[in-house]
């Protein structure tokens, strides 16, 4: 993707959880709100893609193999561009040993407007429009010319990523990276167990392959299984006569301790959490004085018309004058 894609797409993800204003802390929620939302989109696709059936277009059975193997959104893609390749029509161009090249053009014109290479040997084909290397589905240029050469019977497995499939998710991590500092040992029971794990899940799908196969796996299965009960009584006698014995793995589980607190310590204590407040920023209109009162009579500061000492001596003037004259 293109730094714009990348920007356009992150900014359209946030965009109804947070915005510029969003303060850190609920920055956290609202991302932890969005993957829960996605979640939520994605189990309702599964679900779709699994309980119900995509409407066909054509007869072709590429089609029908592709509705089973592809999600819903991605068969969609597909469709369209299978149904989008009877619009052209494919000629020869040119061939170079075992490499053929057709010029794909639209219905009622000549100038070919896509070019398709096939090989045969090596059963690959690359069209000038790059879809596949961009998307990973089959444009419909290779399709029509698939089409011309009678090959819309089967879906080609080399073009198939499985990013695109219901079993997507349908894996298990082989291989573990472990550091050098971390020491492990056949003593912990949940190394073991996944370690088993691992090993067990290429045999199951070995196993599930045919009916042969599987009855083989299963009389297997049970043979080992008897053959482990019948080894249970005996396994604390196997292990006080193993190479290790109980003091050297009691040491080498304290060399473990010890490498894990020379590599991780606690953090720094911090004396006082957050800015200094010397350092913080304070808006201007705190730090801007306050203007000090004018009064509109005498323009003195300090007070306003309604307090000014003029109007007050003024008022008590009057008072007496009005005392004098009643008398």
């Amino acid at each position: 993707m293109s730094t714009t894609q990348k920007s356009e797409s992150m900014n359209k993800f946030f965009k109804n959880y947070a915005c510029s204003s969003t303060m850190l802390s609920d920055f956290v929620h609202q991302y932890e709100k969005s993957l829960d939302a996605c979640y939520i989109k994605e189990k309702k696709k599964d679900m779709r893609t699994k309980s119900t059936r995509a409407i066909l277009k054509t007869s072709y059975k590429i089609e029908e193999e592709a509705v089973l193997v592809y999600t819903r959104k991605s068969f969609m893609i597909f469709q369209d561009e299978l149904f989008n390749s009877q619009r052209y029509k494919s000629i020869k161009f040119q061939k170079d040993g075992e490499s053929k090249t057709y010029g794909v053009t639209l219905h009622g014109e000549e100038t070919p407007i896509y070019y398709v290479t096939l090989e045969s040997g090596q059963e690959k084909t690359t069209c000038t429009c790059h879809m596949y290397e961009f998307m990973g589905i089959i444009c419909r240029h290779i399709l029509c010319v698939f089409g011309k050469k009678s090959k819309l019977d089967m879906l080609p497995q080399h073009y198939i990523l499985k990013r695109w499939t219901v079993n997507a998710k349908n894996r298990v991590i082989l291989e573990i990276p472990i550091s050098e500092a971390h020491v492990t040992t056949q003593d912990d029971p949940t190394m073991r167990k996944s370690k088993s794990m691992m090993q067990f899940y290429e045999i199951l799908e070995l196993g599930s392959q045919s009916i042969q196969k599987f009855n083989y796996l299963s009389h297997a299965l049970d043979k080992i299984h008897k053959e482990l009960l019948l080894t249970k009584d005996t396994q604390e006698n196997s292990l006080e006569s193993g190479d290790m014995s109980t003091n050297d793995s009691a040491m080498l589980k304290s060399q473990v301790v010890l490498n894990f607190s020379q590599t991780i310590q606690d953090p720094p204590r911090v004396p006082t959490k957050g800015r200094s407040k010397s350092l913080q920023t304070k808006n201007p209109k705190e730090t801007q004085q306050a203007k000090k009162r004018h009064c509109s009579i005498c323009k003195n500061e300090g007070h306003a018309k309604n307090n000014c000492p003029l109007v007050r001596d003024l008022r008590h003037m009057t008072d007496n004058i009005s005392q004098n004259l009643d008398l």
